[in-house]
């Protein structure tokens, strides 16, 4: 959409084939149905969240920038709000009220769309991309950008087509995996905790080796293969890669960060002084979610009937050392069905990043989750999305007015 936008606005002749009953069925799914537009942090601060090849984007990001989006938005009809994290979303609360500004914008422009229209493949010759094959035909082109996402919420229209269609024009496309997903764990007890959020916590990855390789603070989710929620799904476009390259990677779950050792090593002695005769297993609710109180202490190797007065300085430093760092094996990730965004894509060495135009092809162009390119969370993906989209489509726009 971005893409064609920005092509129309260049004065060039547009159709956008879209195989779908409807525009942008992924970003109807976007921020919980809310549609995440983009994050509204300093143009600088986007290329912290790219995981992969930030510096390929450092056109993209100025050229079309956050601010740029924000304000064609409000300018044609649909006022953002800002929220905690710098989050932009639609001020409806409705991720269809940016499709629809997009679709209105697009009309405007006098952009033809063409929905239910798949393409079968594309036709080249002579270092160009001559036409695309359509179900009802062959369609003519002096420009084409492929922007057809990734292969993460299949069901949306995310099924490989684009990264078939580069392949067989002779581009390298890089291994792809799920990314910004849950990841499965070893321990049974996950399971047992499915649905228990736990907020502020730190969460730590390490490789086999014991090095760290990430670590994030905020909100957990157990789930019934393993954990999920925001520090998890951050953790994963870090980890992703390894995991399916047979990696066991190790997270240690600080479920006091605000605390010291020290300091909760005085609570704990308070709590125990306090407790008196009472056993374990009906005080720990004071220190974390009851149901999670059994994994804790069986963790610790503590039993539940333990009395707070029992508690040696061996055995409350075996607690606090978990409190501090509850350990989890991590073995794989979740699908792409349920992945937020692919990791890889076609190769950012064939591909010029200040207008996105393949290397292979002088009228074929790339945009959004094709590109071996993930950011995080938050708004970033899709402002990748818009941005290399608006620079594609502004470029090919100037191959269509030449030919």
């Amino acid at each position: 959409m971005a893409a064609a936008l920005s092509a129309s606005y260049m004065g060039a002749d547009v159709l956008l084939l879209e195989q779908n009953e409807k525009l942008g069925k992924k970003v109807y799914i976007t921020g919980k149905g809310r549609c995440n537009v983009t994050n509204a942090c300093a143009v600088e601060d986007l290329f912290s969240h790219a995981v992969t090849h930030p510096k390929f984007l450092q056109s993209a990001f100025h050229r079309f920038t956050n601010r740029d989006l924000m304000d064609l938005l409000e300018a044609n009809g649909c006022p953002l709000v800002v929220e905690r994290g710098n989050r932009v979303f639609p001020e409806s609360g409705h991720a269809s009220d940016v499709i629809r500004c997009f679709e209105r914008m697009l009309r405007e422009a006098g952009v033809e769309i063409r929905l239910n229209a798949q393409v079968k493949g594309l036709h080249a010759e002579d270092g160009r991309v001559t036409a695309v094959s359509l179900r009802t035909g062959t369609e003519p082109l002096s420009a084409i950008v492929l922007a057809t996402g990734g292969i993460s919420y299949p069901s949306t229209g995310s099924t490989g087509d684009g990264f078939r269609f580069a392949r067989t024009l002779g581009h390298a496309v890089t291994p792809l995996y799920p990314s910004l997903v849950g990841l499965d764990a070893e321990e049974p007890w996950c399971a047992d905790l499915s649905g228990l959020t736990l907020k502020n916590v730190l969460v730590s990855a390490f490789d086999p080796s014991g090095k760290m390789i990430r670590k994030e603070e905020g909100e957990l989710l157990f789930t019934h293969r393993g954990v999920s929620g925001p520090t998890v799904l951050r953790i994963s476009a870090y980890v992703t890669k390894r995991l399916h390259l047979g990696e066991t990677i190790r997270l240690l779950i600080d479920l006091k960060p605000a605390l010291s050792e020290e300091t909760l090593d005085l609570r704990l002695q308070r709590e125990f002084k306090e407790a008196g005769t009472k056993e374990l297993k009906n005080i720990m609710g004071h220190l974390v979610p009851q149901s999670l109180s059994p994994v804790i202490l069986s963790a610790a190797g503590i039993p539940e009937t333990r009395r707070a007065c029992d508690m040696t300085r061996e055995a409350r430093r075996s607690l606090l050392s978990v409190l501090k760092g509850l350990p989890l094996t991590v073995t794989g990730t979740g699908g792409f069905e349920e992945a937020i965004v692919t990791q890889g894509g076609v190769s950012v060495d064939e591909i010029d990043p200040s207008t996105m135009r393949s290397r292979l092809y002088g009228n074929l162009f790339f945009a959004g989750e094709m590109i071996d390119v993930d950011l995080m969370t938050g708004g970033y993906s899709l402002q990748e999305a818009w941005s290399t989209g608006w620079l594609a489509g502004k470029n090919a726009a100037l191959i269509e007015a030449r030919s």
